[in-house]
């Protein structure tokens, strides 16, 4: 009798358990599974190196822009010797300026001096050397950054870029043929912001997000055929986005097969 007695009360004891962990398990929240990215960001090998390469002057009159571009080993129009090793559309003119004008799409240039129309007004202004591969040279002498006044195709007044300030450079345009299509390169340029413990830089492909912590060119890949688009924000290190009049950019570019590879 009292073995029954024990018995049901374990029972008992048991069956309350399993209850109390239902209730329980039935409380707490469903585990939430983020989606796995569609994009991926990977670092470039280091390039060729042009650490001496300079911007020694620029000046623009008249609707004319006119640079003197040194250093040892640099040359405008030249192909970057590891141009083929990169595979990311490289331009068959070579070695360039990238000119930029606020938000505006850069423009290549390929000799030193070229008109280029500058609208009348207040612009932040950078222009950069770059490989022919478009990756931009990021030495402290291979730039120009400027907030400039233009007035009838003359700059009137220039101060250097003081202030955080992020200029988006690649993607742009169209890319055709699977060595262009399967890796693209992100590449962009930074005036007075060190990315890690005080700034980083907010990557939105295609709505994705992605965190930049470090200022180096980068490989997108996955991106679907047709229209992209790549928005990049400059962040502070409580993540706000800093104040500037260009932060952030966004581009569209456009991927394409080759009809000839397809064929």
């Amino acid at each position: 009798m009292r073995f029954t007695i024990l018995l049901c009360c374990l029972m008992a004891l048991l069956f309350s358990c399993k209850n109390e962990s239902k209730k329980v398990a039935e409380k707490m929240p469903e585990k939430v599974v983020a989606p796995a990215a569609k994009y991926t960001l990977t670092p470039f090998q280091p390039s060729q190196d042009y650490s001496k390469a300079e911007i020694e002057s620029m000046f623009y009159k008249d609707g004319k822009f006119n640079f003197e571009v040194g250093g040892e080993g640099y040359e405008l129009g030249q192909q970057t010797p590891d141009a083929a090793a990169k595979m990311c559309a490289n331009s068959g003119k070579g070695q360039h300026i990238h000119l930029i004008v606020g938000k505006a799409p850069y423009a290549a240039k390929y000799v030193n001096e070229f008109e280029h129309e500058v609208a009348d007004g207040d612009h932040q202004l950078l222009a950069f050397l770059s490989r022919s591969y478009h990756e931009s040279i990021k030495s402290p002498t291979a730039f120009v950054g400027l907030n400039a006044t233009m007035k009838d195709g003359t700059m009137i007044k220039s101060e250097p870029i003081t202030n955080p300030t992020l200029f988006y450079s690649r993607p742009k345009g169209t890319y055709v043929g699977k060595a262009n299509t399967d890796k693209v390169m992100l590449d962009f340029y930074l005036l007075n912001a060190n990315l890690g413990a005080d700034y980083s830089v907010k990557a939105e492909i295609n709505g994705e997000t992605h965190t930049i912590a470090k200022w180096q060119p980068y490989y997108i890949e996955g991106l679907p055929m047709g229209e992209n688009t790549v928005t990049l924000t400059l962040l502070d290190k409580a993540g706000n986005k800093v104040d500037s009049p260009i932060n952030p950019v966004s581009r569209t570019f456009t991927l394409k097969a080759d009809p000839i590879e397809e064929g």
